[in-house]
Formats: C-alpha cells, sequence, structure tokens
C-alpha cells in the first residue's frame, strides 16, 4: 500500500511517500503565505520522487499548523501524535521527543510502547523555536547553516538572559557593538533555545532514550547544548525535519489495512 504524509510548518512544508511502511521519497518546500499552495506543490515533489500519481495513493494524512488547508486530505492530525509515531519508527524504543519547528516547541512523553502519555508546547512565544533563531541570524548577518559550525569555534558562549524575542535580539545587537565575537554570540543564542526547551521537557517529565525532530535538529549546536544541560544523548535521524510528515504517513498506513 501506498500512502503520504504531509507536514505544514510555519517555514517548510514536507511530504513523504511511503510503501508497505518503507520511505520510498520525500520532498520539501517554502511554505510562504499560501499553505494551501504549498501542500499541492510538496505533495507533487513527492510523488514525482517516487514516480507515482495521485491515484496510487491509499490515503493522505496532514499535519502541521497548516493542516486544514491540505483539502485533499483524508484526515488532520495533530503534530504531537505524528512526531511520536515518527520518533518511534525512527529509532525504535524512543521514550521522548524534543520537536523543535518554525514556530512552537513540543516536549513529548511516551511509554514504553510508544503511546503519549504526556506532552506540552510552547506556542505562544517564539523563543526556544526556528523563528528565534532566523531573527538572530538576521541581527549576526550569517547563514542560517553555519550556526552549528560556528558554535563549535566559540570559545565562551555569550550570556544571553532574555526569553523574549524582541529583547533578546536587542541583547544580540548590544553585544556585536561591544566586539564580541559572532562565534560566542552564536553559541550563547543555542545555549539560550536549549535552556528554554530543557526546562519545558522537565516539566513534563524527561526519559531516555531522547529525540529530536523538527528543523532545528540540523543545528548540530542546538543538540550538543541539549546534550550538555539534559546529561542525556540526543538521537537526530537524517529525517529529523521531516518528521511530521513521516508519522502522517506511518498513521495513512494504518488506514488503509
Amino acid at each position: 500500500m501506498i500512502t503520504a504524509g504531509i507536514d505544514i510548518g510555519s517555514i517548510a512544508a514536507k511530504a513523504v511517500v511511503m510503501k508497505d511502511r518503507g520511505i520510498v521519497s520525500h520532498g520539501i518546500v517554502a511554505t510562504g503565505h499560501d499553505p494551501a499552495g504549498a501542500a499541492y506543490a510538496v505533495f507533487e515533489t513527492a510523488l514525482s520522487g517516487a514516480g507515482v500519481s495521485p491515484g496510487e495513493i491509499g490515503a493522505v494524512i496532514a499535519t502541521g499548523y497548516g493542516r486544514k488547508a491540505v483539502d485533499f486530505a483524508d484526515r488532520q492530525v495533530t503534530e504531537i501524535t505524528c512526531h511520536a509515531a515518527a520518533a518511534v519508527y525512527l529509532k525504535p524504543g524512543i521514550r521522548f521527543v524534543i520537536d523543535i519547528g518554525g514556530q512552537d516547541s513540543k516536549a513529548i512523553l511516551l511509554n514504553g510502547q510508544g503511546k503519549v502519555i504526556n506532552f506540552q508546547m510552547n506556542d505562544k512565544c517564539a523563543a526556544g523555536t526556528g523563528r528565534f533563531l532566523e531573527v538572530m541570524v538576521r541581527a549576526l548577518n550569517v547563514p542560517l547553516e553555519s550556526l552549528g559550525d560556528m558554535a563549535r569555534r566559540a570559545q565562551k558562549p555569550a550570556a544571553i538572559s532574555n526569553v523574549c524575542t524582541v529583547f533578546a535580539e536587542s541583547e544580540v545587537i548590544s553585544l556585536i557593538s561591544r566586539g564580541e565575537e559572532r562565534e560566542n554570540i552564536i553559541a550563547g543564542i543555542n545555549e539560550a533555545i536549549a535552556t528554554r526547551v530543557a526546562a519545558m521537557a522537565a516539566r513534563v517529565g524527561l526519559a531516555s532514550p531522547i529525540m529530536l525532530t523538527g528543523g532545528v535538529a540540523k543545528n548540530s549546536g542546538v543538540v550538543r547544548a541539549l546534550f550538555r544541560i539534559l546529561g542525556e544523548e540526543v538521537h537526530v535521524s537524517p529525517y529529523a525535519q521531516f518528521g511530521g510528515a513521516i508519522g502522517a504517513a506511518l498513521l495513512a498506513q494504518g488506514e488503509t489495512g
């Protein structure tokens, strides 16, 4: 059976095509200001990569903040459920999922069977999310994809005390004006995100093994900071950014069986 999962995030739309629980194709496009258009575009990208037509797809499930815009989906499912399903699929035995997306972050506690038993979301403030990083890199004028490597070269992470994105941006600008090394500032930004997310995880009730999903998982500096703060290994899959879409495609597999 062939299914598809579509995750419409605030920054990127992702799609995964799955056949018999195996990933055969995935795609990603910018969400922009048209979530519905992005859904169609990323679906077509994933279908093309899989070499299948829309008529061959048995079921489509949508997730993400823009899931309601996917009018061709058979069903919409929350990101919590999808990221949990994906984490257990990517690494069986995972007990805790941290998802850092563009506009929110989530901490999800699973039982031994991979079922969600507790979770918490940070969806009221950009701190601890990909949006926070975007604002900071604009202030620093550095590429987003360079944050991990630059943080690795830091001598001493700069202290970023504000959790509010607006005030933290002002703090970063002040550090730049005082001549602080960009590498130290970036390391401090990564530490600030990890500290906020780790506090949220502690409130949920941390368990291990831990997996990090979402686009921010590509930032190795945040991964290293989480490891230091949590004192536990943080697993990152090559498919980390596609967690929501993978989980949606997996759930769709169940619906067609």
